[in-house]
């Protein structure tokens, strides 16, 4: 490294994969992490935002059902990261913020390739991790190239008080939906969705059984589900479909299990000739300059809510990832670096 200072920096490993796949503290560590010398083709980044995701869960155990790597025992955990460039290059100069994959520590160098600069307009730094990041854009995509959105849609959105959730229920609304519904965990959850977010209705799935609780709330049914859960919320979708409705599978957090309902459910999407289309966000990057710009409007507009739970300092990241499993956030939950 150019100025000879820095030698390691601190990083979350994970120290033994949980046997049950049910994580807790004991199997992280945080532990020094030396910084490697970089070339002219890297960047040293000091990390000011990371995300805690969902996805991180898989990526524990050893598991191929997950669309990017599982995390290794004794290594550094990874993950989206927001910094600011301490050592630069000519394409990438000091000071310029980046977002990278190279999260879970509080710096990491950086391939430039690997770096995307953000101008952040304006608005705060965390966003670019939520509302304007990945968690927004994959929202946008599923709405609007695998779900085809239109105009006067009846959309419901599982796990819609989450990151993904809690954006895509409000994407809908400002990209024409003439009612959105969301599940979430809890009575206050669910009043949350109705008052702060702008749905039309939320059901507390803790309360009533999920097709109950949809049933009443769209008795005419709906046109397109952002799926976030799978199990008994995508059986309840099915159920509740139109003829010709959408289903946009984004992630399937309920995992399986001996309690999932059986598969001939499907046979709904058959009968009403239902449209079932995953997605992974990468493939889709050609919507990314109109995603940013129609958000960043939103926002700067007022029209947006971004939700977020940030937890301080890089010892509190693993206590906001077993958070964020048991539903403890709100919106995007982040930990502040800087």
């Amino acid at each position: 490294m150019s100025s000879g200072v820095m030698t390691t920096t601190r990083a979350v490993f994970l120290s033994e994969r949980p046997a049950d796949g049910d994580p807790g503290p004991e199997h992280f560590e945080v532990r020094d992490l030396a910084i490697p010398e970089r070339t002219s083709g890297q960047l040293l980044v000091r990390n000011l935002f990371m995300s805690v995701d969902p996805s991180m869960r898989g990526r524990l155990g050893t598991s191929e059902m997950h669309y990017t790597t599982n995390f290794q025992v004794d290594a550094p955990l990874d993950g989206s990261a927001l910094g600011v460039v301490v050592e630069g290059n000519r394409e990438v100069p000091a000071g310029s913020y980046v977002r990278h994959r190279l999260g879970w520590r509080e710096h990491a160098v950086v391939d430039t390739a690997a770096a995307t600069v953000i101008d952040p307009r304006g608005i705060d730094l965390h966003h670019w991790l939520g509302v304007l990041g990945q968690t927004g854009f994959t929202a946008y995509c599923g709405l609007v190239r695998a779900g085809e959105l239109r105009s006067g849609d009846e959309v419901f959105v599982s796990a819609a008080a989450g990151a993904v959730g809690s954006t895509a229920g409000q994407f809908a609304k400002l990209l024409g939906a003439s009612r959105v519904i969301g599940s979430a965990g809890g009575a206050e959850k669910a009043s949350l969705l109705t008052g702060r977010l702008g749905f039309d209705a939320g059901i507390d799935y803790r309360a009533q059984p999920i097709g109950a609780g949809l049933r009443e709330a769209a008795p005419d049914g709906i046109d397109l589900y952002f799926d976030n859960v799978g199990g008994d919320h995508l059986v309840a979708a099915l159920t509740a479909l139109r003829l010709r409705g959408r289903i946009a599978l984004c992630g399937m957090i309920s995992n399986g299990g001996p309690d999932s309902p059986p598969i001939d459910h499907l046979m709904n999407a058959i009968l009403k000739r239902i449209t079932i289309r995953g997605f992974i966000v990468r493939d889709h990057e050609d919507l990314r300059p109109e995603f940013e710009d129609r958000v960043a409007g939103w926002l700067d507009a007022g029209e947006l809510v971004a939700e977020s739970t940030i937890y301080d300092g890089l010892d509190n990241a693993v206590d906001a990832f077993l958070s964020m499993l048991r539903g403890g956030n709100v919106g995007k939950m982040l930990v502040g670096l800087g």
